[in-house]
């Protein structure tokens, strides 16, 4: 269990005041996203941050946020052979419920091309195509999944070794960054998702304008992430089950008790679901009427979505 104050230093490293991301420029304004704008960006993030991550018992020594990305890579890597498994446990059987509605709340045409962003393992690739078949009668969509982990990809790549989407080239895989899409061409998706992948990286906010950049307009920005639970009573249990239960959990099934508590680290120090949709707004996405967001069982997990303007 995390000690009281370890857990705020770490909280820190994640948000500033009031959920703002601890990232120099983030949640600001990006206007109209140009490509001008996204140079700009790419430079100002490069610069190395004299902000400090201090993990505590997870991290160890004070860390600096440029190392974010290699530190969540190399915890995956530890990870990916069980990884949607454990989530699984940890969810009490919740999590695979969640990332098919994800999909359901897309209510995706037939024949769209989308590129999963952080979905190595291939389950919602897999979700997303079950549906364009079952649903629409589909043989014609595809999707192009890009995980900064190798393992994660490998993971997913076994497990759908055999199916006929990967012999019919409707499933591709690749390995990359969600803040910096190398080799794939402005305006070449219809669909742009990410599902509990957002909260690993380093940038979210280059992440977004990358997932403008890619996205046709008229595209669909959809981002699956961990919530933050604002129902009192609920709220209690959600943070005993995420700081305590759920690294126990994968600790009793994997022995990687600080993997996981590193992985539910970066998960609770993502920005409230208000602050995040405001940021998808700011990125250049129209959000849908309302808040922008759906919540799943009182904030687990939120769905957003926008959509590029044409």
């Amino acid at each position: 269990m995390f000690s009281r104050n370890a857990f705020a230093k770490v909280a820190a490293w994640g948000l500033g005041q009031r959920g703002a991301f601890y990232v120099p420029g983030s949640l600001r304004s990006l206007g109209t996203v140009t490509s001008s704008k996204r140079q700009q960006l790419k430079s100002e993030l490069s610069q190395p941050s004299s902000a400090k991550l201090v993990g505590g018992a997870l991290y160890g020594d004070t860390l600096p946020i440029d190392t974010k990305e290699e530190i969540m890579d190399r915890t995956y890597c530890k990870v990916a052979d069980r990884y949607d498994f454990v989530l699984e446990m940890m969810s009490f059987g919740v999590n695979q419920y969640w990332k098919k509605k994800f999909v359901r709340l897309m209510s995706p045409t037939a024949g769209l091309k989308m590129i999963d962003v952080a979905g190595g393992t291939g389950q919602i690739a897999r979700n997303y195509l079950e549906y364009q078949d079952l649903v629409n009668n589909d043989t014609l969509s595809s999707v192009h999944v890009v995980d900064l982990n190798e393992q994660m990809i490998r993971v997913g790549r076994h497990r759908l070794a055999s199916s006929q989407w990967m012999k019919d080239d409707r499933i591709t895989f690749a390995q990359g960054s969600a803040e910096n899409l190398v080799n794939i061409a402005d305006n070449s998706f219809d669909i742009y998702s990410i599902s509990a992948g957002m909260h690993n990286i380093p940038h979210p906010e280059l992440a977004l304008s990358e997932a403008y950049r890619v996205l046709k307009p008229g595209g669909l920005f959809a981002c699956l992430e961990y919530g933050h639970v604002d129902t009192p009573i609920v709220k209690q249990f959600h943070r005993w089950h995420m700081r305590t239960l759920a690294p126990a959990i994968g600790h009793l099934l994997v022995g990687k008790r600080e993997s996981y508590e590193r992985l539910v680290c970066s998960a609770l120090t993502f920005p409230h679901q208000r602050d995040f949709a405001q940021a998808i707004s700011r990125a250049g996405f129209r959000l849908p009427p309302g808040k922008g967001h759906q919540l799943m069982h009182c904030g687990y997990m939120v769905a957003y979505f926008g959509t590029k303007p044409e």
